[in-house]
């Protein structure tokens, strides 16, 4: 290829992963009966037949009449029907013609309706989410956002459940659910969501829905080059739609949604919007992953996310047990890799120890207790940890030693092996998640806010910041923000980082316009720990003058107003 031009402005970003945004309704679509059914011969169970068949590139193989002479015959014109859909069954009837009508005297008779094409059952069980949302309005945090719909995909599974994605219905006002072949939309309850592991489960109370359906059944952990089948209802047609592809690799991936960092599949199989939700099968019909979000850029083609059974039964399990979504525990710490060999000996390691060195512990989480920065950590629960911080996976596959974390439960306790000034410790810590300065997510909550004379003040979150800064706000953010977002850690579990969002204009704030997203660190000399501190030291401030101190050593003075008597 040759030497791509360079454009003037920002350095270009690196190719990202996003989550698979839900088919909206108001999206203007072009659909025909032609388009609407995408066929796939890895969905489907082909009648078994003693006679002759060539394969025809695409679709099932076709019968191929018995000549005399086949070296004599030329390639055939094959004209192939469209798929019929009838009664749950698919048909996809073929009639070749040209030379080999003329070589042939043997005419093969048109297929029977018993040995057409039957589409795996596992099909049926896919439903169609219509959501309703209505996102909060960061901005103005005392209003929300006008309501809008979309759809996406599900399915169901044992215990009269369903499983989604979560963005799928965060912020939900109303949720129904459409099976395949009906006309009815069922109201649903959302039972939890996992938003770090963009799952949620639904239920429904009619018991008409779970007639005449059979549950997903799950299938273990797939391989790579396994073949695999993405069944959904995306953007581009009303009926559901079939894609097939193979897993081309497993790793520790990002998730977008939640901001976490969990085991993920990446297959080839085209994902488009509206199939957030659905089920990715193997080829014995079982369900081994969620659709969940893909990679866009101008550089990489039919690349999608697959969310693994490891990571949804550890969301249904979690739920069983604690009758709501707990999350999963993560260790707390920073970590170093070791491979150079310099920093192994002056960290005091032998030549036959490896592992990580630990930079900093979460104030907030309970490793805190026993471990320190320096320490290096040589396993975790048994498993031996390598320089590069990976554990061995399967045959030929490592893979981050996160994964073992992420397969234990919140409260479970783990046995740690670390080495501290040249002598080996073993730690029994306690699993759970920690509290972040600026969380991910605000699972679903309204945000909080305070308002004095025009000042607006609120806590930062991720949220806020896409709100304020849109998609990009890791490159549009102000520096200090992006700066506690990325590596401040909270030092209890109640800290916030408060902010002056905006200034509502009035007489009694003139000059105080410009201030916008800067934090508050201090009001009449105490520090301010989080909004509901700032609230109640202004509301029993005495003084005659209200003292905020921001940061960039700014100030602003509010004359305190008397206290009515009530």
């Amino acid at each position: 290829m040759g030497d791509q031009k360079r454009r003037r402005g920002r350095k270009p970003k690196n190719p990202v992963a996003d989550t698979m945004d839900f088919q909206m309704n108001n999206t203007e679509t072009t659909s025909s009966a032609a388009i609407d059914d995408v066929f796939s011969v890895g969905n489907v169970e082909i009648a078994e037949d003693d006679s002759p068949v060539a394969s025809t590139g695409r679709g099932r193989p076709c019968k191929v009449a018995k000549h005399a002479d086949t070296s004599a015959v030329a390639s055939p014109v094959r004209n192939i029907s469209r798929v019929v859909e009838n009664n749950g069954e698919c048909v996809l009837a073929v009639s070749v013609a040209g030379d080999i009508a003329r070589h042939s005297s043997v005419v093969e008779p048109p297929p029977r309706w018993e040995n057409v094409v039957k589409v795996v059952p596992s099909m049926d069980a896919v439903v169609k989410v219509f959501c309703v949302h209505t996102e909060p309005n960061f901005s103005l945090p005392w209003q929300r956002k006008r309501q809008y719909s979309s759809s996406s995909s599900g399915f169901i599974i044992g215990g009269r459940r369903v499983l989604t994605n979560a963005h799928s219905v965060e912020h939900h006002t109303q949720v129904k659910l459409k099976k395949r072949g009906s006309d009815t939309k069922y109201l649903a309850t959302v039972l939890a969501i996992g938003t770090e592991c963009d799952i949620a489960m639904l239920t429904v109370n009619d018991d008409e829905f779970w007639e005449g359906v059979s549950p997903v059944e799950f299938g273990s952990l797939p391989a790579l080059q396994d073949a695999v089948t993405v069944v959904g209802y995306p953007i581009g047609g009303d009926t559901i739609s079939v894609t097939s592809g193979v897993v081309s690799r497993m790793e520790i991936l990002s998730y977008v949604h939640g901001s976490t960092e969990l085991l993920g599949l990446q297959i080839d199989a085209a994902i488009n919007s509206g199939n957030s939700g659905g089920p990715a099968f193997n080829d014995k019909g079982n369900c081994v992953g969620i659709a969940f979000q893909s990679l866009k850029h101008e550089d990489v083609e039919n690349i999608g996310y697959v969310i693994p059974t490891p990571v949804i039964m550890h969301f249904i399990i979690d739920y069983e047990r604690n009758k709501e979504y707990t999350g999963f525990p993560t260790l707390g710490v920073e970590w170093q890799k070791m491979e150079n060999p310099d920093l192994r000996m002056a960290m005091g390691m032998t030549s036959d120890q490896k592992g990580v060195r630990i930079r900093r512990v979460e104030p907030t989480a309970p490793e805190s207790q026993v471990l320190k920065p320096s320490d290096i950590l040589l396993s975790f629960d048994g498993i031996d940890i390598a320089n590069d911080g990976t554990v061995p996976f399967r045959h030929g596959e490592r893979i981050g030693f996160s994964y073992l974390v992420s397969q234990k439960y919140t409260g479970e306790n783990s046995v740690v092996k670390v080495l501290r000034n040249s002598e080996i410790f073993e730690f029994n810590i306690k699993l759970a998640t920690y509290k972040r300065l600026i969380p991910a997510h605000i699972k679903g909550r309204p945000p909080s806010y305070y308002i004095i004379a025009g000042f607006v003040f609120t806590t930062v979150s991720v949220p806020y910041l896409r709100s304020e800064y849109g998609k990009d706000y890791e490159y549009d953010a102000p520096v200090k923000l992006l700066d506690k977002h990325l590596h401040a850690m909270a030092q209890s579990e109640d800290e916030q980082l408060v902010v002056v969002s905006q200034v509502l204009v009035a007489d009694i704030n003139i000059g105080y316009e410009d201030i916008v997203n800067t934090q508050v660190l201090a009001f009449n000399g105490k520090p301010v720990k989080n909004l509901k501190s700032l609230a109640s030291m202004v509301e029993n401030c005495d003084d005659e003058f209200l003292k905020f101190e921001l940061e960039y050593q700014q100030w602003f003075y509010r004359q305190r107003l008397p206290r009515q008597q009530h």
